[in-house]
């Protein structure tokens, strides 16, 4: 494959995910890049140190962090490291690298920063200095870097790839950069209205009191306990409700949708209601012998898990609190 059609379909694919309007990170979200790294041959394969390789890749999110991808890049700049004809010239050396990596992002999706780790495999196709063919090679990668998110899905990297020749034994590296463009990913928030206090009467003899409740319904983003930001007004009303009836408690009932294991499924709603319990007590200063908190795992669904909307709809911790007003 040409450079210049790898960078041709980058570009197209660019401009046909921004026309569509379908920017996003997070799971299912796709990323293409172009990039240039320079590269430092064994010296045993007697190679020139000084040379680059110019490709570009796309990957795809399996999860909110971990992504597998495809590269090819073309090398330049390659000659041999000493004269290989009498008259003193140096063989120009042409090759190309595909790669297959997974990548661990560290940090949350969105604008800012992502360090990453990767692992995968990569073969290479590259000319020889003192004679003619090519040798094929086999290598085992690693690297390291980071990137740099300006917006949900412009992002430029740079970073370091350690590479294994596993055919020859010999190891290489190369250091680059990269810019490139995250659309096409699941981490829309479902927006949640503003809960508000649900007034019940009940009639009685004289005089007539009234039960008031007020309920919390809490979203969680796929495989996470960390208490959103915009949960946080929720939060706050109910527990300023619990300080104006300071004889109310409430149990946080914690729930997830049903993807993983029952066991695993359990455990996260446990830790989901932990953490809105915390708000409750840390954040909003309600005592703690007044809030319990309880998981359910995955066996109190709300909504249909066979949908992406119906699971963000289960991602959830609920809590009521009622009081007698007269």
């Amino acid at each position: 494959m040409r450079l210049k059609n790898t960078l041709g379909a980058v570009i197209g694919a660019v401009v046909a995910a921004t026309s569509a309007h379908a920017l996003a990170q997070g799971q299912g979200a796709v990323e293409v890049e172009v990039f240039a790294k320079q590269y430092y041959p064994d010296s045993r394969r007697n190679i020139e140190s000084e040379g680059e390789l110019y490709g570009a890749g796309a990957s795809y999110f399996l999860t909110d962090d971990v992504s597998l991808g495809i590269s090819h890049g073309e090398y330049h700049d390659l000659t041999s490291d000493d004269p290989v004809t009498v008259d003193g010239r140096y063989k120009n050396i042409k090759g190309s690298l595909t790669s297959l990596d997974a990548v661990y992002h560290f940090g949350e999706p969105g604008p800012g920063v992502r360090p990453y780790l990767s692992a995968g495999m990569a073969h290479q196709s590259i000319g020889q200095a003192e004679r003619s063919g090519r040798d094929r090679s086999t290598f085992a990668n690693v690297g390291a870097g980071v990137k740099v998110y300006f917006s949900e899905n412009f992002f430029a990297r740079a970073g370091v790839d350690g590479m294994h020749n596993i055919d020859q034994g010999n190891s290489e590296w190369m250091a680059g950069v990269g810019v490139g463009l995250n659309f096409g990913g699941g981490r829309q928030e479902v927006a949640q209205a503003e809960p508000e206090p649900v007034y019940e009467p009940v009639v009685e003899a004289e005089p007539i009191p009234e039960t008031v409740r007020v309920e919390l319904d809490v979203k969680f983003d796929f495989d996470k306990d960390v208490v959103r930001e915009d949960s946080y007004d929720d939060i706050r009303n109910l527990a300023e409700f619990m300080q104006q009836f300071p004889q109310t408690t409430t149990v946080v009932e914690g729930h997830t949708d049903s993807i993983g294991t029952e066991a695993y499924n359990q455990d996260l709603s446990n830790r989901r209601a932990r953490s809105v319990r915390n708000v409750l007590v840390d954040q909003y200063g309600i005592s703690g012998n007044r809030v319990d908190s309880i998981g359910y795992g995955e066996t109190r669904p709300v909504a249909d898990n066979a949908t992406e909307a119906g699971r963000a709809i289960n991602r959830r911790v609920e809590a009521e609190v009622e009081a007698q007003v007269e």
